[in-house]
């Protein structure tokens, strides 16, 4: 670590690379995942589920289904509206019925649930369930629908939950959930004047989150409150929108969560928990559903995409206008796609200096299975395109492609699109350090044995951190002087519970790894937003660090009562002796903590604080491509990002890795396959392939510059999405570096890269 990111505080403990709290109880099997949670008389939900993507439901015939022999009972959702009158939910817009009602909108909605104390007869019995249907027109694509007279939802409920989205309309005869818009100078002039005008489109696949540990929910019903047990990102919301569902007090309602295997942005909001609180308040009996991997194709997804860019350029590589449409497909539930349009779509103009801008972002509603929050937050889809096409113009312009991001980087206190100052975000060391790792400079050899080919690519993303969201935090130093942290920040394998205890020791004086940080339980644990979008390291980071100096003040106070100069937490057990007179009493710190946000107007766009902070992170890679097969395989990788002090060092590499690991998977081979009605075909891991251990390159660097987030929490923000930025435009870069042909949809895939080859061949053959 070096000078500029030394410690704020005393104790020593951030910048330490230490083993992750939770990995002993992991490798032993001990780890509280919920899928081993058994509870007593409990049963076992499994799902029925629409086959159709859009339609009228006539009749639900279940007679045969409850007969089986073993069958507690069927639901469906006339049932549901028994004990919730009002069974709709969702993040932006209450547009998800616990179980369909009247129509279905996508292949795979819950239609209906049958309950057994035996999981393997509940599934039987689904097979006997009978539904009648009037199917509807649908539509799947996310341009199309913008405009389709094929509607997806008769009308929009605004939820109003959170801050940033409380601006939603209601509306009607539409697809369209949000429109945002951004202006910025005198685009139009810009193209007038260009010497050069660049347009393309770039498009992006739906995609499934794929966490090893399926989504699964338990709710127990007591005297009047409700336990769910669930693998959620998002304790506090659930209890949130449990309580307006149910009409109950958030008292009433209790949260918990064990370790998660995976999330990436799946586990948010509500998935399972209304379900299966329906169904045990109906029962009264403990119900748990765990979905199958296949069951987790039709829950959320990743945003497909289509990208419209239009650049103006001057001859010497400056960009001076850009113009942006996105359209997001936000499948048939909006979940938080409105958020990831606005929050993901004003960066659509790339890291670069554009005095012109006009952004349009729209997040679409369409017939395909939801899509909502996925690590990256949209933007992995935005810097494919904008990275694509820096490559496509240095190209034309024969400029080196670093050269040309250089010229056209965002500077030190300079207005991003918004108007939003750049602080704090080293763009510059990170693509200069990404390039001197990848030998930028040096001569390159792109032949190779025969029909293979080498290329090599590089891109560079950049993101806003989610603003504005809270957390709130409290440190417990007991009478003996051991330390609690209680924080609603949900670990699922990044690490967060050994930062928070690094960040409180920090503070302290005091070793991480003796200090306990408590599962999430709303009864027990604060209120955190959500563990998403790279915020916990940064929000929650804050709140410990204030709940822990918070501590340090009572501490002063405490040895002034009983007449001590000692005040530090490692004497907080004398001091409470002297205070109660044996082993006794506690010192609680509280801190809490939301960063400053300004909206953006809603015309413009505009904000001169639409963020605390920006993520940057950088990719290069080396290929070689078999011209006969058009089979890629990567040969190096190296990952550059900004994260200001890391916290962990041992765990950001992980972090670096793990992400860039899991957009290369996105970038070149994964993809949800749909046919003309909207069926899905590959809902498994037989035929949806992710990367395995043969994918991976066999060269793979990692490094975090030498930087500091000045308003973070000891000069850190967050890592966990900053590797997945710029990996898609790198390797499609390094594809048309070997063989001079450029693909502009995802994935990457041999077949892709076969059919570019011969398209071209086709195309020189016509013109010679």
């Amino acid at each position: 670590m070096s000078p500029s990111q030394a410690p704020q505080h005393a104790g020593g403990q951030v910048g330490r690379s230490i083993n992750r709290a939770e990995s002993y109880a992991k490798v032993t099997g001990q780890a509280d995942y919920t899928h081993n949670l058994i509870l007593p008389r409990m049963l076992y939900g499994k799902i029925f589920r629409s086959t159709v993507a859009h339609g009228l439901i006539k009749n639900i015939d279940v007679s045969e289904a409850a007969k089986l022999p073993g069958v507690h009972s069927v639901v469906t959702g006339q049932d549901v509206l028994k004990v919730i009158p009002d069974p709709y939910y969702g993040p932006a817009f209450h547009d998800q019925p616990i179980l369909a009602l009247h129509k279905v909108h996508y292949v795979g909605e819950p239609v209906a649930v049958v309950l057994s104390s035996d999981p393997h007869i509940a599934e039987e019995a689904c097979h006997l369930i009978m539904v009648d249907y009037e199917e509807l027109p649908a539509v799947f694509d996310e341009v199309e629908a913008g405009t389709s007279t094929v509607i997806v939802h008769d009308k929009l409920k605004p939820a109003g939950t959170f801050p940033d989205l409380k601006h939603l309309a209601g509306r009607t005869n539409t697809n369209i959930a949000l429109d945002f818009h951004l202006k910025r100078g005198d685009v139009d002039k810009a193209f007038a004047e260009a010497d050069h005008i660049f347009e393309h489109t770039f498009r992006t696949q739906q995609v499934m989150h794929t966490p090893m540990e399926p989504m699964v929910s338990i709710a127990e019903p007591g005297h009047g409150e409700l336990t769910i047990h669930t693998a959620s990102q998002s304790p506090s919301f659930v209890r949130i929108e449990m309580a307006r569902l149910l009409g109950w007090p958030e008292n009433r309602i209790k949260v918990r969560t064990g370790t998660l295997g995976g999330g990436f942005g799946a586990k948010l909001y509500i998935k399972l928990e209304a379900l299966v609180s329906a169904l045990a308040l109906l029962s009264r009996r403990p119900v748990k559903i765990g979905l199958t991997m296949e069951e987790q194709f039709f829950t959320i997804t990743k945003h497909a995409s289509t990208f419209r860019m239009k650049t103006a350029v001057r001859k010497d590589g400056t960009i001076t206008g850009r113009e942006c449409e996105v359209w997001w497909n936000g499948g048939a539930a909006a979940d938080i796609g409105p958020r990831v349009t606005q929050k993901s779509g004003f960066t659509a103009p790339g890291p670069y200096d554009i005095e012109n801008v006009r952004i349009e972002s729209y997040a679409v509603y369409t017939n395909l299975p939801p899509a909502g929050a996925f690590r990256g937050f949209g933007i992995p889809q935005l810097v494919w395109a904008y990275e694509s096409q820096s490559d496509i113009i240095a190209r034309a312009l024969k400029m080196d492609p670093v050269a040309f991001r250089l010229k056209n980087l965002l500077k030190e206190g300079r207005p991003q699109a918004t108007g939003t100052l750049m602080r704090d975000a080293a763009l510059q060391l990170v693509l200069e350090r990404t390039a001197s790792r990848m030998n930028w400079d040096q001569p390159f050899e792109r032949g190779g044995s025969g029909h293979v080919r080498r290329g090599r690519g590089i891109g560079l993303g950049f993101k806003a951190l989610v603003a504005p969201t809270t957390s709130v935090a409290m440190v417990n130093l007991s009478g003996d002087g051991s330390c609690i942290v209680y924080s609603s920040t949900v670990e699922m394998g990044q690490g967060s519970d050994t930062a928070i205890a690094l960040m409180v020791g920090e503070v302290l004086g005091l070793a991480a790894e003796k200090i306990k940080v408590v599962k999430p339980d709303t009864d027990i644990t604060p209120y955190d937003m959500a563990t998403l979008g790279s915020r916990s390291t940064f929000h929650m980071g804050h709140a410990v660090r204030l709940a822990a100096e918070d501590v340090l003040v009572k501490l002063r106070a405490l040895a002034d009562e009983v007449g001590e100069t000692n005040s530090s937490a490692t004497n907080a057990a004398n001091l409470l002796k002297k205070k109660f007179g044996m082993q006794a009493g506690n010192v609680i710190g509280v801190g809490s903590y939301i960063p400053p946000y300004t909206p953006p107007n809603y015309e413009t766009g505009q904000s001169d604080n639409i963020t605390p902070n920006w993520m940057v992170g950088a990719c290069g890679v080396e290929v070689e491509v078999d011209t006969q097969t058009g089979h890629v395989k990567i040969l190096r990788m190296e990952n550059v990002v900004d994260c200001g002090t890391p916290i962990n060092p041992k765990i950001v590499e992980t972090q670096i890795s793990g992400g860039a690991i899991m957009q290369l998977g996105i970038s070149m081979f994964e993809k949800m396959e749909f046919d003309e009605v909207g069926q899905l075909r590959n809902a498994s891991f037989a035929e949806y392939k992710i990367p395995g251990i043969h994918d991976i390159p066999p060269l793979m660097g990692n490094e975090m510059v030498e930087a500091q987030e000045h308003n973070g929490p000891f000069g850190a923000k967050g890592v966990g999405e900053s590797a997945t930025f710029g990996v898609a435009s790198a390797i499609a870069e390094a594809i048309e570096d070997a063989l001079g042909v450029r693909l502009t949809s995802m994935p990457l895939n041999s077949e892709s890269v076969y059919q570019a080859m011969v398209q071209a061949k086709t195309q020189a053959s016509a013109t010679s």
